[in-house]
């Protein structure tokens, strides 16, 4: 008896302990399993995990830079939880870090680039339950729960090519008598091409006998070699560099600073990133060629948070779709001639109208690539 009354107490105060807890709105044991998480909105259990997968390393102020803003976009737009992980230049590191982060409780997983998309397919493949992102790819395949994207940097290339053809000529001061521009590419690949032949393509729509200076890093990471190679152009009588080399072409502003010459950047609006810290460089980068990247990170991400969208697809984004384009910033608009810019303006419309047909590496042979260099080759 005594120990059944003793029993029926216990009871009683655990299950007022246990009441007052319920109650509290201090939540001292939320996000705990089974204590009441569905009425705590704001809880970590409660927010869309979404991390970033670097294959490299941020502060190329170019293509990762891009995507981080477009991570911390998302945090700050749809209150994720986020997280961004360098993996460093090492490709042998990719894989065990991919591993290792889906085999955690992220929601989302993102990464980009044709080099990492054979490994973000497989590792998909592997966590059907995860979703991933392949923010830049060319390759069309992709794993049911992937969503990939690719822009038309031919299309945005062609307007780079025109305006540094249309300034090489131009009255501009840092322009030179001679038509001559340049490229630098971080390496002589498919994706990198994509660029050159739409920059020469558009160089030559807006000046037929212009000629285009072409170099090859052989690096994403290495702005020494950037700026040697982008010196060789300048003193070759090259009044315009078009960067597409990552970390490697920010070589190619401090090439341009040196030898007071013109520059156009990459992916992120080059510029920007640059003025304030040194604006003698910034204001010789004409503009910049950018992939919305960021955009395109939140614009997925949104998506998967809303649950309306379709995986398993590559989505091809260009002009029309506005996601590609050139930067007009206040270095453009000061520091470009207004007819260059009326030209330029005037050929974008087209583009977008379809009138102008503009090549793509994506589907050329390599002797056709090699082809349109030699055709403008000084």
């Amino acid at each position: 008896m005594k120990r059944s009354l003793f029993a029926l107490m216990l009871a009683a105060v655990m299950l007022m302990a246990a009441c007052s807890n319920g109650g509290s709105n201090n939540g001292s044991n939320a996000g705990q399993t089974g204590t009441g998480t569905d009425d705590a909105p704001d809880s970590k259990s409660d927010k869309l995990k979404v991390v970033l997968l670097v294959p490299g390393t941020l502060g190329d102020k170019s293509f990762f830079d891009a995507a981080n803003s477009g991570l911390t976009q998302v945090k700050d737009t749809l209150q994720a939880e986020t997280k961004v992980i360098e993996m460093g230049a090492d490709t042998s590191k990719w894989e065990p870090t991919f591993n290792s982060v889906a085999a955690q409780d992220w929601d989302v997983i993102i990464s980009g680039g044709s080099q990492i998309t054979e490994l973000l397919n497989a590792t998909a493949e592997q966590h059907p339950d995860k979703k991933f992102v392949n923010y830049d790819t060319d390759i069309p395949e992709t794993a049911a729960n992937v969503y990939a994207i690719s822009y038309a940097t031919n299309e945005v290339s062609f307007l780079a090519g025109a305006a540094a053809a249309l300034t090489s000529v131009s009255e501009m001061p840092s322009a030179n008598a001679d038509k001559k521009i340049g490229f630098l590419g971080g390496m002589d690949i498919p994706g990198i091409n994509a660029f050159l032949i739409g920059y020469i393509e558009g160089a030559k729509y807006a000046v037929p006998d212009i000629k285009v200076a072409v170099s090859y890093a052989g690096d994403f990471a290495d702005p020494g070699k950037g700026k040697e190679l982008s010196l060789l152009q300048y003193n070759s009588g090259v009044d315009v560099i078009f960067n597409v080399a990552g970390g490697t072409g920010l070589g190619v502003f401090d090439a341009a600073k040196e030898k007071g010459r013109y520059a156009v950047g990459v992916d992120s609006d080059q510029a920007s990133m640059l003025a304030g810290t040194d604006n003698e460089k910034a204001n010789l980068i004409l503009t910049s060629a950018v992939k919305k990247i960021d955009q395109a990170i939140l614009r997925t991400v949104r998506g998967i948070q809303v649950g309306t969208l379709e995986m398993g697809k590559l989505e091809v984004v260009g002009l029309e779709e506005d996601g590609v384009g050139i930067v007009r910033n206040d270095i453009f608009n000061s520091v470009v001639s207004e007819d260059v810019k009326a030209k330029v303006l005037e050929i974008e419309k087209k583009l977008i109208a379809n009138e102008i047909e503009v090549g793509n590496a994506m589907g050329m042979e390599t002797s056709e690539i090699e082809q349109t260099r030699n055709s403008v080759k000084p």
